[in-house]
């Protein structure tokens, strides 16, 4: 799998959206800094279907250092959690099946029934199943 980057991102929606590179790529890091600028203030950003970005804290704890075996300890710190929305994760799980990767099947939905890929292909082959 490749890396792909903002430069890369930034002329690809350039090209489907028939703006300017640099208009694309400073609305992009326009979007990015605020995004940092909210995180920073404390507040959660939530973006429907894509996912959460949130601040949790790891609690404090006590860890070894690997060379000398003395322990240490770590104090608390805040960090960026990011929650992948749910169309995020159904569609990066089909992505992976049709590469080949081994991937688990569908998940448990909130009620406990077994969520199944809509897919046309899936309902053709449930329907003959």
């Amino acid at each position: 799998m490749a890396t792909i980057t903002k430069k890369q991102l930034a002329y690809r929606i350039a090209e489907k959206t028939g703006q300017k590179k640099v208009v694309v790529k400073r609305i992009i890091q326009e979007f990015i800094s605020e995004i940092i600028e909210e995180l920073a203030r404390g507040n959660r950003l939530e973006f429907r279907e894509f996912g959460v970005f949130e601040i949790k804290t790891r609690a404090a704890r006590k860890a070894r250092n690997p060379r000398t075996g003395v322990r240490v300890d770590v104090p608390s710190k805040a960090v960026v959690h990011f929650k992948a929305g749910r169309a995020m994760k159904d569609r990066v799980q089909e992505a992976l099946r049709e590469l080949g990767h081994d991937v688990e099947g569908p998940r448990e939905g909130a009620s406990g029934e077994r969520r199944t890929d809509l897919s046309a292909e899936a309902t053709v082959a449930a329907e003959e199943g």
